[in-house]
């Protein structure tokens, strides 16, 4: 018998996908359990249906991360921090305090596990750090670090 898998079945099938299956395991197991809905025509146009919106919807969220990196890589972030002997800061900017300043001064909100700052920075100057927006998607935040007076 084939039957549209609703959920995740360890050992048969993904969600979404198309198998055979005996009909005794899916009379009394998959289906009491709406784990998998028999293949007729209706549930396959069905199920093309819902691969069609999330496909859709997969390369909408691509162009709204191009977008929003096109932004990242035009803005330049300043900060200021109190520093040493050397341009050394006493303490460093970490990737949360770029995310709430990027929130606060720009109005982009960005959560601070997309930026991917390798270790704080703990110097004067300009830092480009890359920005990781999507799977598919990367940009570069330039992040100007000056002395506190």
């Amino acid at each position: 018998m084939k039957v549209i898998f609703q959920q995740d079945v360890k050992g048969q099938g993904k969600k979404g996908e198309v198998k055979n299956v005996s009909e005794g395991y899916a009379r009394n197991f998959l289906f009491p359990r709406n784990l998998a809905v028999e293949a007729s025509a209706g549930n396959m146009n069905s199920l093309k249906e819902q691969e069609r919106r999330d496909e859709e919807r997969k390369i909408e969220e691509i162009n709204q991360a191009k977008k929003l990196a096109e932004k990242l890589a035009e803005t330049e972030i300043i900060l200021h921090s109190k520093s040493g002997e050397g341009g050394r800061l006493f303490g460093s900017i970490t990737s949360k305090q770029i995310s709430q300043h990027l929130k606060k001064e720009c109005g982009i909100a960005l959560d601070k596990k997309k930026i991917q700052l390798d270790e704080p920075i703990r110097t004067l100057g300009v830092t480009k750090i890359p920005v990781k927006l999507h799977p598919k998607v990367t940009s570069t935040l330039s992040v100007q670090v000056l002395e506190e007076k």
